[in-house]
């Protein structure tokens, strides 16, 4: 019997043809503990396994959009610390392409802290992310954006990303944009979004519930936009109407890294149609709803991948 997730890419975009995606975003070490509990002030504890790994929101999705059948290629900042070389090494074992435009800078990559408690797979992280590390935009951008088929955003390397998004909109290139929290920038890439979908803690500016949200990014020019609460059904509009889209029940190991494999594998579902309309972008949400929920099952970002 074929795993879920193959099962997935047996009903994908084009047969016979991978998806290329561009995605454009953060790029970390991610150390991650699973534990029995948060340790308290000066509490010391032993943990139950580690992972390290990398990771940042653009990078996990990278990696779901590879698993699933895709050729991804990551647009980020790496530099050439020895951590890196460990992100590198795993990034290149998945099959992601990284276009690093932070190569000559050699102090280390943003590392993420990560703990993941036993009994409830609730993760608790501790990271610097992309603070103080601005990215030129690279002279070959245009052509990286052409050769895509889909374009993802994470928010972070903001400037990078709306460039991105402003010549993926020019191109006909579909864009999908992660949408974890409100930064600095965001509204400017909402104006060159396809789809949006939202994590609970994704606040625009005078809106507090998720039908507001809806309608916040429907009014700054995104077409199709859901918001996510872990396991609770997907809300979701577009320009006809809207609906929910049931999260497939799981046993939770680990909830890290799970709307960046929703992202992934939702682009990777995207990527092979012309046009979206309501049963088609429910359709998509509610497979890469299945697959996040299987990489939930596992403790890490990379169990998941390999698991029967």
């Amino acid at each position: 019997m074929p795993r879920p997730e193959e099962a997935l890419v047996a009903m994908g975009p084009v047969a016979g043809r991978r998806p290329e995606g561009l995605f454009v975003g953060l790029c970390t070490l991610d150390v991650i503990q699973l534990v029995d509990h948060v340790p308290g002030p000066d509490e010391k504890l032993t943990a139950r396994d580690q992972l390290a790994a990398a990771g940042g929101p653009a990078t996990g999705a990278a990696v779901a959009f590879g698993r699933l059948g895709g050729l991804p290629r990551l647009l980020t900042g790496l530099g050439s610390h020895p951590l890196a070389l460990g992100v590198r090494a795993d990034l290149d074992a998945l099959g992601v392409r990284i276009r690093d435009l932070a190569a000559g800078r050699m102090d280390p990559p943003a590392v993420s802290s990560v703990l993941v408690t036993a009994s409830t797979g609730e993760r608790a992280v501790a990271s610097t992310n992309a603070t103080g590390h601005r990215l030129r935009v690279p002279a070959d951008l245009e052509e990286l954006v052409v050769s895509c088929d889909i374009a993802e955003f994470d928010g972070h390397h903001m400037d990078l990303a709306v460039e991105v998004a402003h010549l993926a909109r020019s191109a006909g290139r579909r864009t999908v944009l992660d949408a974890g929290s409100w930064k600095d920038g965001t509204e400017k890439l909402l104006a060159s979004t396809d789809v949006a979908v939202c994590s609970a803690d994704f606040h625009p500016p005078g809106t507090a519930t998720p039908a507001e949200i809806l309608e916040f990014l429907q009014d700054h020019g995104v077409t199709w936009a859901a918001v996510t609460g872990g396991g609770a059904p997907i809300l979701w509009a577009g320009p006809d109407g809207g609906g929910l889209v049931g999260v497939p029940e799981t046993r939770v190991v680990d909830t890290l890294g799970a709307g960046d494999v929703l992202h992934g594998a939702l682009a990777y579902h995207l990527s092979g149609h012309d046009r979206i309309d309501g049963p088609v972008f429910a359709k998509a949400l509610a497979r890469a709803a299945a697959v996040a929920s299987r990489a939930c099952a596992s403790f890490g970002t990379r169990a998941w991948l390999t698991a029967d």
